[in-house]
């Protein structure tokens, strides 16, 4: 084999690599962007359902194909139920992806009074994730953690909270979350580290969030 067949084999190679690397990072950007993105757990406002360090799948077409840097719903597919776990990108300066569970759906009545709460006018009390630890009652008027409402959640739009109850930024807080604003829901917790970032909490890794 001579010198220019060799180059040219060799030419050959490298541009079958980085053909192969330029479709896996091209196909690595659509999954991301449509299907599947991957989410770590800053926060205790999930407690315990979510722990800090977790790491979390969230399936974005569940919720209908949206339009890269717009979030504009292309193809509706489904929409959120009341408990899904959900991420979304919350109203704030500067915008981050919040999670949380959906409470209300529009139309609903949503009300919480001191700690209770209750929709569409009935006492919502099967929540086996919702945690409580601080016992003080603050009253509307001073702070809408324990008595909020009652308000009526607007069409397209969802009343979200945090399960760790005393301790979360959301609905009551930031107001409805409208559907453009949804980004997936959770569905199985991959990863997780301990606090220190150096022990693994094997236990929780494949639990599938509910």
């Amino acid at each position: 084999m001579n010198e220019n067949m060799k180059e040219k084999k060799k030419k050959g190679v490298l541009r079958e690599n980085l053909e192969a690397i330029i479709f896996a990072l091209v196909l690595a950007l659509i999954i991301r962007a449509f299907v599947v993105q991957a989410y770590k757990i800053p926060s205790g406002s999930m407690l315990d359902t979510l722990l800090i360090g977790d790491h979390i799948l969230v399936n974005k077409f569940i919720y209908g194909v949206r339009m890269p840097f717009t979030n504009k719903t292309i193809i509706p597919v489904s929409k959120p139920d009341r408990g899904d776990i959900v991420v979304f990108k919350a109203p704030v300066d500067p915008p981050k992806d919040f999670i949380k569970r959906v409470i209300g759906l529009p139309g609903d009545k949503i009300e919480i009074r001191n700690k209770k709460l209750y929709i569409n006018d009935k006492r919502f009390s099967n929540e086996p994730y919702a945690k409580y630890e601080d016992p003080k009652i603050y009253k509307g008027f001073l702070n809408p953690r324990d008595n909020f409402g009652p308000i009526t959640v607007p069409d397209n739009s969802y009343f979200m909270m945090g399960d760790n109850r005393d301790n979360s930024t959301d609905s009551r807080f930031l107001g409805c979350i409208e559907y453009e604003r949804l980004r997936g829901q959770a569905f199985i917790l991959y990863w997780s580290w301990e606090n220190d970032g150096f022990g693994v909490r094997w236990k929780r890794i494949g639990k599938i969030l509910r």
